[in-house]
């Protein structure tokens, strides 16, 4: 039970009996305690001022049915799942991983909702996704799937499914007989309605979405008002379930490197790089200079373009009058993804990182690109300030809208622009950084107000350091040279096709690594990057098998877009789309 991390001694001192084990794997301290105990010990780590586990990054749960050495219970009976809690001390900068084995079926913990009220999202899906019960959750229902789902999805025995396509040659297969057809009856049904509204005969309910183009994807709102003041308002999930993290389960971990992008496809390189830092910590790759100085460019490219996407389509919903900066946002993005597509041949969905360093080098041409485009951003910059900064419309509607405090932002888990809106100062690039994020000059930018406003002042100011940290990038990067770009290790990365025609230990790797993968070591890994909305990480359990035993997913979205029911209260109703775009959400990231 050694550990170098203090919050562990304080545990063990105050609960003796409920600390089952502790282990530390690739710096990472993961707490083993008893079930019975999650409440008493959550409060303790939130509430003592020397550990100050404040943020609850996410509540999840593993299903050891297939894991050859599962944890068990205390007095050595089987548990068939452990609830995961992934927790971060904004005071002390510190990350602190708690396990809970969970016996029976259906298995039934205590909730934390109550400590951190993140935790009602993060519970309600798993909840959702495993079938467990959380003992005095104040809304335990399904949040990513229709409420009347048969079966538990990332259970392991639950299967992988798929729904039949037709294709030219299997066209008469009898499972396609009735495509297209209407093989049901529609009845018309009341809308789902959260039970904690109120309920009263003078409001009225109004669905907002997930046609509505404002919801900026399939979102749906259940909005309760009275008269133009909304009283209650509930996002609604799940319209675009895609399974990733059952996917990340059933594919090699070269293989799912090409998903994360597609979850948020307006910062694909984020997402992309997110997932290929936890596979680097789990295998320990060893990434080469140059290889880090380009992600941090390309890194930041990609937040000027998800950040450009925001300002624009904001901007849209907002004020008509102004519709005409979504073309010039468009146009300065454009550039962006034309740099992406000389990079690596494509614009949206790049998978351009890999285990180990990059795919390829980047072309002669793109340090001049880059910095052409720099230097020609800026001034757009400019314009995009004189025309919003000070506009009395622009900021009527966004000024003193969608105000949420520190305190309840922390408590929800929000990260990013929403919560450095609110004056906290956390960024991941800054808290625990990355790809050599250590090495650059350049502030966190905050405003202390959290209203709408606020949100749009960080994101104008990110953008200002974005254009700051490139310059610097290009620097390192003409000061480093030409040089390496992956891994050395050929049991990680392909060798070289060059390597192929004269080496049979290269052809030998090549082929294990295509046709198998490679094996790391048993553990788990938490990995996040400070993506354009948030915090985006990815947690991997590894069994030594070529594929993630367990993978999920942190997206900032999730719980960023819970906010909105903590700000829509006392608004009015016209000013629920402020507080939509001000939150900025990727509804891929968000139902995964």
């Amino acid at each position: 039970m050694s550990t170098s991390n203090p919050s562990v001694h304080k545990l063990q001192a105050q609960f003796p009996q409920a600390v089952l084990g502790v282990t530390d794997f690739r710096g990472e301290t993961t707490v083993l305690v008893r079930a019975s105990e999650i409440g008493p010990i959550c409060r303790f780590l939130r509430d003592d001022p020397d550990l100050a586990y404040d943020l609850c990054l996410f509540v999840s749960a593993i299903d050891q049915l297939h894991l050859p050495n599962p944890i068990t219970s205390r007095d050595g009976g089987p548990c068939r799942f452990v609830v995961v809690y992934q927790l971060f001390s904004l005071k002390h900068n510190r990350r602190l991983r708690l396990k809970a084995p969970v016996p029976g079926d259906p298995p039934r913990i205590d909730s934390v909702a109550s400590i951190w009220p993140a935790a009602d999202w993060h519970e309600r899906e798993t909840f959702d996704l495993f079938g467990i019960h959380f003992r005095g959750h104040p809304d335990l229902r399904r949040i990513l799937l229709p409420h009347d789902w048969v079966g538990h999805p990332l259970r392991k025995d639950y299967p992988l499914g798929g729904e039949p396509v037709q294709f030219t040659v299997n066209r008469d297969d009898p499972e396609l007989a009735n495509l297209g057809k209407q093989i049901m009856d529609a009845p018309t049904k009341e809308s789902d309605v959260p039970p904690w509204f109120s309920g009263r005969p003078d409001t009225m309910i109004l669905n907002v979405g997930p046609q509505h183009p404002a919801t900026h994807g399939v979102l749906r709102i259940v909005v309760e008002l009275e008269g133009e003041r909304i009283v209650n308002a509930a996002p609604d999930l799940g319209h675009l379930h895609s399974g990733f993290e059952k996917t990340a389960e059933h594919r090699t971990y070269q293989q799912f490197a090409t998903y994360p992008s597609r979850m948020d496809y307006v910062a694909g390189m984020s997402n992309d790089l997110s997932y290929i830092l936890a596979v680097e910590k789990l295998v320990e790759a060893q990434v080469p200079p140059r290889a880090n100085i380009i992600r941090v460019i390309l890194l930041e490219l990609q937040r000027l373009a998800a950040h450009l996407i925001w300002i624009g389509t904001q901007t849209l919903d907002l004020a008509g009058t102004i519709h005409a900066l979504l073309q010039y946002a468009f146009r300065e993005r454009e550039m962006i993804l034309d740099i992406f597509e000389m990079v690596c041949g494509a614009r949206l969905t790049t998978s351009y990182f890999t285990t180990g360093g990059l795919r390829w080098d980047v072309p002669p041409a793109f340090p001049t690109k880059v910095r052409e485009f720099v230097d020609y951003f800026e001034k757009r910059l400019d314009e995009y300030e004189a025309m919003l900064t000070h506009n009395p419309i622009y900021r009527s509607r966004l000024e003193g809208i969608a105000v949420i405090n520190a305190e309840q932002a922390i408590g929800l888990g929000c990260t990013g622009p929403v919560l450095r809106g609110c004056g906290i100062g956390y960024d991941v690039r800054k808290s625990m950084p990355y790809c050599g994020y250590e090495e650059y000059d350049f502030e966190i930018p905050t405003r202390p107000y959290g209203d709408a406003y606020s949100r749009y002042q960080v994101r104008v100011a990110e953008m200002r350091q974005s254009v700051s940290i490139i310059r610097q990038g290009l620097e390192k990067l003409k000061k480093v040279g030409p040089g390496p770009i992956k891994d050395p290790n050929r049991k990680l990365t392909l060798p070289p096709r060059e390597e192929l025609e004269t080496s049979m230990e290269a052809l030998i790797h090549h082929f294990k690594l295509v046709t198998e993968g490679f094996h790391p070591p048993a553990g788990e890994v938490y990995s996040s990057v400070e993506n354009p909305k948030g915090e985006l990480g990815f947690y991997l359990v590894s069994d030594g098998n070529p594929r993630p035993y367990r993978c999920k997913i942190r997206g900032p979205s999730f719980s960023n877009i819970s906010a909105l029911q903590v700000m829509a209260p006392g608004s009015l109703f016209s000013d629920l789309v402020a507080m939509v775009g001000s939150i900025d959400i990727t509804l891929g990231e968000v139902d995964r």
